[in-house]
């Protein structure tokens, strides 16, 4: 739409003419793409990008539309027809647009003041995880048609349902999507880290874009299942994900850029894609047949463009069958197929370096910040490799330096220098975790200080007194039509939905039951629309799973330079224990912590040995420096 009609001489005159025209960046301004597009679906029935709204001089809307075409087709009208009848209505019918535009703020204003609900029962996780079980595409992995995208949290869910009951089919039917994505060619199989959706059912042809919050929250799942299966694939695909963000999507100052686009030169996956003939020119005619083997090339090319749904001649790389069995066809050895595939992809990648890459998206912003930061602190956690822990570190601090203080708050993005842009829940919620996954990670207490006094923040400007929940906006960021709270966990889970188990893990980490109710009116503040479909709240109901427990507090006291210290924690981090915060005491009288947490006064060490003390519901177990006995009080 901007190459068609913004950029358009005989549309910008129109539009110019007509409008005061504004073109917003939604992920810049979230904020107002959410109240908007709440707008759309209401007048349209649906939404969707672009987004095109007009509105009266005082913000009210009174027309939605998505995409517009410069010149009518069918039964859609063009820009060239649609603004001079817009023009025409607007001078003739002044009053009754007004009019219709106060009504349909009216009405939504209306409709999103629903009353809070009744606590959630347990029930409500067997029911999400029927409907999943109901929507699972058994041959392909993944819960919807194509487009298909990953939506990680309804995977983290399935891994806790698991945990919670023990149903093998959760656990499968999170394995086979894990393993169908990381074969499929929504896999960058060269550069690592994944595309935006995939535009069939088989993950296999992607929309292109490479976007940040992706990559965190896939990395993060394929963490969770390395914990829980001790499978390599799992933790090839996160170390991947991993590399990708640290060498592509890094700022020299340690913050993380948005993301690729799709497009090169006006084509997408242009950068992704190959002849038979490039892959001949790169690697040795071995290499060349096995490549072709593994990720199904031909001749003729095997990619087709989603939109015209023609073939170019060129190559996408996926594969549909395992290693062993292109091992097997071929008499080698399935390590040593793994280690020339290997090499060859080396080659392949130093070859595509060379190209013109799609261009990157340099903005800085908090929320996704938060979610890379976090992922990485569980990288570092599952997998001990100190530069996720030192990247998230990094992160952390531009982000606490560059776009946080007690006086302004927290703002939103950062870019070459500059910050701006109030805060929404999602900066504040998505960095909370962070600053926790971080401080459980390496122990500094300065992040755990920074999301007590970031959550105290939220809690302060963002919390609906009378019905719960929490708003988009703060009391006193830019007055829009009306402030809206965000609360179904869609390609990004919501705010309310992370924030909900910050809660509830900072109630544990500082033995306060005030933020443990706040948590539970938060709950009651959505449960009447997380009854109809409860499996569109998967992060959610995820945070509702710590809250019915059991949930662990355990306490590592020692001096954090012990190899005995060390030894505990590497296997406290082993295990897949998504309900569990940890703190870590230092030995001596009063350290720090012991202000943040005050039960942590009398944990010391034993004997001068690291001891483990478990908690379950402010209660706590005798202490230990056994590990084996640790493990067992977390019932593992």
């Amino acid at each position: 739409m901007a190459h068609e009609s913004f950029e358009d001489e005989e549309v910008a005159r129109l539009m110019n003419r007509t409008f005061v025209c504004i073109k917003v960046d939604r992920e810049e301004r979230p904020d107002i793409d959410n109240i908007y597009m709440t707008v759309c679906q209401i007048i349209l029935g649906r939404g969707g990008w672009p987004l095109t709204i007009i509105m009266t001089p005082n913000m009210k809307p009174f027309f939605a539309g998505t995409y517009i075409p410069k010149k009518s087709r069918f039964s859609q009208t063009g820009m060239l027809e649609l603004v001079p009848r817009i023009e025409e209505i607007w001078n003739r019918q002044h009053e009754e647009v007004l009019d219709s535009a106060e009504k349909i703020t009216s009405t939504i204003q209306d409709m999103i003041s629903e009353s809070a609900g009744e606590g959630i029962e347990e029930s409500i996780l067997k029911e999400a995880y029927e409907d999943l079980l109901s929507s699972f595409d058994n041959e392909y992995g993944g819960f919807e048609r194509a487009p298909k995208f990953p939506t990680p949290h309804k995977i983290s869910f399935l891994l806790r349902y698991w945990r919670r009951s023990g149903d093998p089919e959760a656990l499968y039917m999170a394995e086979h999507t894990l393993e169908n994505m990381y074969r499929g060619g929504i896999h960058d199989h060269l550069g690592s880290g994944f595309h935006r959706y995939s535009t069939d059912n088989m993950w296999i042809v992607p929309h292109f874009e490479k976007m940040l919050y992706d990559q965190a929250l896939i990395a993060t799942v394929y963490t969770e299942a390395y914990q829980v299966t001790g499978k390599r694939l799992y933790k090839e695909a996160a170390e991947g994900i991993f590399d990708y963000v640290l060498r592509d999507l890094t700022s020299p100052e340690g913050g993380f850029y948005c993301g690729e686009d799709a497009d090169v030169e006006g084509e997408e996956g242009k950068y992704y894609l190959w002849t038979l003939d490039e892959i001949r020119s790169i690697l040795s005619p071995e290499e060349s047949q096995l490549i072709t083997k593994v990720f199904n090339l031909n001749e003729g090319g095997n990619f087709q463009e989603e939109i015209r749904g023609r073939k170019t001649g060129t190559n996408l790389l996926y594969i549909l069958r395992p290693l062993d069995a292109v091992a097997a066809e071929l008499g080698i050895p399935t390590d040593e197929v793994e280690s020339r595939v290997k090499v060859a992809k080396e080659k392949l990648l130093a070859a595509r370096n060379k190209r013109k890459r799609p261009a990157k998206d340099d903005k800085i912003l908090t929320d996704w910040n938060g979610l890379m930061i976090a992922a990485l602190a569980k990288g570092f956690q599952t997998f001990g490799e100190e530069k996720y822990l030192k990247a998230a570190e990094r992160a952390a601090d531009l982000i606490l330096k560059r776009l946080y203080s007690p006086e302004k708050r927290l703002l939103h993005r950062y870019r070459e220098g500059v910050a701006g842009i109030s805060g929404t829940v999602d900066d504040y919620a998505f960095l909370i975790q962070g600053l926790l996954e971080l401080y459980e990670a390496g122990f500094e207490l300065r992040y755990f200080k920074a999301a007590l006094c970031l959550n105290q923040e939220l809690l302060e400007h963002f919390w609906d007194p009378v019905q719960g929940g929490f708003f988009f906006t703060a009391d006193d960021s830019e007055s829009l039509i009306f402030r809206k709270k965000e609360f179904t966990d869609a390609a990004i889970p919501s705010g309310n939905s992370i924030e909900m188990l910050n809660l509830f893990r900072l109630s544990r980490m500082t033995a306060n039951p005030k933020l443990e109710e706040k948590a539970q009116e938060l709950e009651r503040a959505f449960s009447n629309h997380i009854r109809k479909i409860p499996s569109g709240y998967t992060q959610f109901l995820s945070a509702l799973d710590f809250g019915l427990g059991p949930a662990y507090q355990v306490v590592i006291s020692g001096k954090i330079e012990s190899p005995d210290t060390g030894n505990m924690l590497e296997e406290l981090w082993n295990y897949f224990i998504p309900n569990k915060v940890l703190i870590f005491r230092p030995e001596g009288d009063e350290p720090e912590i012991t202000s943040l947490a005050t039960y942590t006064k009398d944990q010391i060490p034993i004997e001068g040995k690291t001891t483990a003390y478990v908690c379950q519901n402010y209660e706590c177990q005798l202490p230990t420096t056994e590990i084996n006995e640790m493990l067992k009080m977390l019932n593992l």
